[in-house]
C-alpha cells in the first residue's frame, strides 16, 4: 500500500503514464469487482485503487460493515494483477487522493451519471476524464450477504 505521505513522490515518478484511478470499499471481493477492475485497468497504463478505510466503510455501509478489515481487503486486492497501487482514505469520497494522484481517468462502476459524482469537477479541473463502467448483473456484495443470510 502507498501511504499518504508517499503518494506525491510515487505519482511524480509516474510522469507521462496514463493513470487510471478508481475507489471503493471492496469488502467482499467477487467476480463483478474483478471484471470491473480489469476493465478499468485496460483504460490506461496502470490502475491506482483508493480503498475506503474501515471507518469510511462503516459510515457508508452501516455499523455491521466492513466484513473484512482494511488490511485484509488490501492484501486480497494486491493479489490482482490488474491493480498496480493501493492507497487508503478516511473520507467518504477520495477527493484528497485524486488531488495528489492526478489521474488521467477516474472510473466508477454502476449506473452513475458522471456529472453527478462529487469527484467530477476535480477530475475535470486536473485535465482528466470520468468513465462509468457497468456492473455485472447479479454480482454485488449486497447480494452475496443476502444469500448468506438465507443459507444460515
Amino acid at each position: 500500500m502507498i501511504s499518504e505521505d508517499r503518494i506525491v513522490g510515487k505519482r511524480n515518478s509516474l510522469e507521462g503514464k496514463k493513470i487510471v484511478f478508481t475507489n471503493g470499499c471492496f469488502d467482499i471481493l467477487h467476480p463483478g469487482h474483478v471484471e470491473y477492475l480489469s476493465r478499468a485497468r485496460d483504460l490506461g497504463d496502470l490502475l491506482w485503487l483508493g480503498l475506503n478505510s474501515d471507518l469510511s466503510v462503516q459510515r457508508l455501509k452501516g455499523p455491521t460493515r466492513p466484513i473484512n478489515s482494511l488490511e485484509d481487503r488490501a492484501k486480497v486486492l494486491s493479489g490482482l494483477a490488474c491493480i498496480d497501487f493501493i492507497s487508503s482514505f478516511e473520507e467518504e469520497t477520495p477527493l484528497n487522493l485524486i488531488q495528489k494522484i492526478r489521474p488521467s481517468i477516474h472510473t466508477k462502476g454502476g449506473d452513475y451519471l458522471a456529472e453527478k459524482l462529487p469527484e467530477y469537477g476535480l477530475v475535470k479541473s486536473l485535465g482528466g476524464e470520468v468513465v462509468i463502467l457497468p456492473f455485472l448483473p447479479g454480482k454485488s456484495t449486497t447480494s452475496i450477504l443476502e444469500k448468506a443470510k438465507t443459507h444460515l
